[in-house]
């Protein structure tokens, strides 16, 4: 940023001493010519340190500071730098470095278009108190969307608390039950098959289908069972990380007839466990100190989103579902329904990213001392599906490829790319359409079609290849119909099976969809 500002400097010093070269009438006139030299200096070194900044967040030097990054660097510097990244298989290495909009947000411009979010969700606040005041003479202060929908807490508290002791006990005595008697055992094979069937049986059972009963027996609301869910799905992929991590070097050490066993700390484990990162690790870099000002920052930001999403559906999704459901089905409607839903869905995706990928994952990597941010790349830059993939949600992307693409390639040879970035995609894919259908207690599989056929294939046509600005702007443009498309059908089939409730539903009728027939008279 210095480097930046040192370079503007001398540009204007060089300007300033052009001006006064001149006499002193066209001074004004000279000024006028300047200024667009100016201010195209100023946008050029400007994209130079974002770019600049760009590749140096995702270089994996472990030897890099965390405090800052030059402002900027050559093409030469970079290439060296590339080279300095850990071959694939030697899997993630973390390093020091900070979060990308916390870098960006030191930028006034930047820091406008954020503070430009707040005056949309302070506009949003005055309607609809303004709204509710005019109706019902009074304000409205209630919140019974947000009670509603974070209802019965208790339950989603002990089941929390049920499905973490049990990851913290459960796979790390399998793992050191296994590690240590897997030497001296003479039918390692079978000795190995038993803990792992134990170790599935657990993901399975334990982790899988106890969670997902509570959540349907107890009749959790959404946002209740989204915790719930989602923590199942972290918590899967933690132990499973610690375990694929861990089995290899227990299997080094006997093959070099090692006199230790390489187990490591509960309290390793225990610190994984609260990590904000699905990749084990013994040792992560560190911060010296939490900064407790930053974490009641990202939290009370974190808290903020929950309202601006609050606001967004009381003022633009719920006026306009209620009574979808009067209406008969028809392609006029389903498409004005579409855009006029794209609004409150990019604003809800923008609230996702902000609020959990940012705040509420560095907020954690705070209290942890986590020293390593990098929990997105710059996804809105993106020319193309394949990048923003890969940029979105580096914290999942990483799991999914060490874990999945690359042990598909190991298991069946690098011969069948297409096939492992297939099954990348089938996995991902359902995973995302069973959370939606656990919490929101429907099968509609919108997403799972999007992201299996939509999906799949910009990702080949919108390759990596793609780079200019119009790829961006159709990358954008697609997105924006994507969110359209998710909110309107799924918000139609909320309401439709709220008005139009199966008497003794059979297991088919939470297959069908409830809001291609439903059509009340109200």
């Amino acid at each position: 940023m210095q480097i930046l500002g040192s370079c503007l400097y001398l540009k204007s010093e060089r300007i300033c001493t052009a001006v006064k070269s001149c006499p002193e009438s066209s001074v004004r006139l000279s000024m006028e010519q300047l200024k667009p030299v100016f201010m195209k200096e100023v946008d050029s070194h400007f994209t130079e340190f974002v770019n600049s900044l760009v590749a140096k967040s995702a270089l994996l030097d472990s030897s890099s500071s965390a405090s800052l990054f030059p402002a900027s660097c050559s093409e030469k510097e970079l290439h060296k730098a590339k080279a300095l990244r850990a071959p694939p298989e030697h899997g993630k290495i973390f390093t020091a470095r900070r979060s990308l909009l916390d870098e960006l947000f030191e930028v006034s411009h930047i820091r406008t278009i954020y503070h430009m979010f707040i005056a949309l969700l302070i506009v949003f606040i005055l309607s609809t108190l303004l709204v509710d005041f005019i109706d019902e003479g009074r304000l409205v202060l209630g919140f019974d969307l947000l009670v509603y929908v974070f209802g019965k807490f208790p339950v989603v508290f002990c089941t929390w608390l049920c499905m973490f002791c049990a990851t913290v006990i459960i796979p790390y005595s399998l793992f050191s039950q296994w590690a240590q008697g897997y030497c001296s055992s003479s039918h390692r094979v079978i000795y190995s098959l038993f803990y792992g069937t134990l170790f599935t049986l657990f993901q399975t059972v334990g982790l899988g289908i106890g969670p997902t009963y509570v959540a349907i027996s107890y009749a959790l609301p959404p946002a209740s069972r989204f915790i719930v869910i989602l923590e199942q799905v972290r918590l899967v992929m933690k132990a499973h990380s610690f375990v694929r991590e861990n089995v290899p070097r227990v299997l080094s050490s006997v093959k070099e007839k090692s006199s230790s066993v390489p187990i490591p700390r509960i309290s390793q484990y225990l610190y994984f466990l609260f990590a904000p990162t699905l990749i084990y690790r013994d040792n992560y870099p560190r911060n010296p100190m939490v900064r407790w000002g930053y974490v009641a920052t990202k939290f009370a930001q974190v808290l903020g989103s929950l309202f601006y999403a609050y606001y967004i559906f009381v003022r633009l999704c719920i006026p306009q579902f209620r009574n979808s459901s009067q209406e008969t089905f028809n392609l006029r409607g389903l498409v004005l329904c579409i855009f006029n839903s794209i609004l409150p869905g990019v604003l809800i995706l923008f609230l996702v990213f902000f609020a959990f990928l940012h705040c509420w994952l560095n907020a954690f990597a705070e209290m942890m001392r986590f020293a390593d941010r990098m929990f997105y790349k710059d996804w809105w830059n993106s020319t193309s599906y394949a990048n923003y993939y890969r940029t979105w949600n580096v914290v999942v992307h990483d799991w999914l490829y060490y874990y999945a693409y690359r042990d598909f390639l190991w298991f069946f040879g690098k011969k069948f790319k297409a096939a492992a970035m297939l099954s990348v995609f089938t996995v991902s894919a359902a995973v995302h359409e069973y959370v939606l259908s656990i919490c929101f207690g429907f099968f509609y599989p919108v997403l799972f079609c999007l992201f299996m056929c939509f999906g799949m294939l910009f990702n080949f046509i919108l390759n990596d290849r793609r780079k200019g600005p119009i790829w961006n702007v159709i990358m954008w443009t697609s997105l924006f119909l994507g969110q359209g498309v998710i909110i309107c059908l799924y918000s139609q089939e909320w309401y439709a099976r709220q008005y139009c409730p199966a008497e003794n539903p059979a297991f088919l009728d939470y297959l069908k969809p409830r809001s291609w027939s439903c059509h009340v008279q109200m």
